[in-house]
């Protein structure tokens, strides 16, 4: 890392693939586009996470679906993609970041240094997202049973109550009220299901804990962002 990494929850188990993974919190300040912060507040903390993260850094304008972008070396700064909710990579040189506030940020790593990064609203998870993200490192040469999916600061189940037609597409099964989802829950059932072994699952509920974290439920514009990103 070349600067100072903003307040942060992060996730430990990371460390050990040589890869530096975490979540930002209210602290850290909105990272979102459409909030009422001053844009140039907003674009000096994305620099700032440019610089701090090594200077090459992709993101994406994330648009609640299934694309995830593999990204290759030859570049650097801010690579910024339109319409894709992942990333991933097999160099141990490039930062990928996703926004999140409610929805979840998944984390996926290969002990060789590979990973991904998505995000994963509930179009997302009934979509599929998780399962390109695996693809992805799949064609990279990661075997799904050699990787190590943390689901990330999110909605907890107890918290996030949908309608019935978002229920049947997550669920797979009708009923005629509002109904909660654990979404987290549904993505580690994914990721084993893929050939994963080892899933995790953050203890923080952005809208429990909305003192820590940007929630949408809440009526919060902000963002906070995930991030993996090399070790140094």
């Amino acid at each position: 890392m070349s600067g100072a990494l903003p307040p942060r929850e992060r996730v430990a188990s990371f460390a050990v693939l040589g890869l530096t993974a975490f979540t930002t919190t209210r602290d850290a300040g909105s990272y979102g586009c459409a909030d009422s912060a001053p844009v140039g507040e907003v674009n000096e903390r994305w620099l700032a996470l440019l610089r701090a993260t090594g200077g090459r850094m992709a993101s994406a304008h994330q648009v609640h679906g299934a694309k995830v972008i593999t990204h290759a070396p030859g570049w650097d700064g801010w690579l910024r993609i339109d319409a894709a909710d992942g990333h991933a990579t097999a160099h141990h040189d490039t930062a990928m970041v996703v926004t999140v506030a409610d929805c979840v940020p998944v984390f996926i790593g290969h002990p060789n240094g590979a990973s991904a990064l998505l995000h994963a609203g509930w179009r997302g998870t009934a979509n599929g997202v998780l399962g390109a993200g695996i693809l992805a490192l799949k064609v990279l040469g990661c075997h799904p049973a050699d990787l190590v999916v943390h689901l990330g600061p999110a909605i907890c189940g107890a918290c996030y109550e949908v309608g019935p037609d978002v229920y049947a597409q997550l669920m797979r099964r009708t009923i005629d009220h509002a109904a909660p989802v654990d979404l987290r829950a549904l993505l580690a059932d994914q990721a084993r299901i893929a050939g994963v072994r080892q899933v995790e699952i953050s203890a923080w509920c952005t809208r429990c804990h909305n003192e820590r974290f940007y929630s949408h439920r809440v009526g919060d514009a902000s963002r906070q962002v995930a991030v993996i990103a090399p070790s140094t």
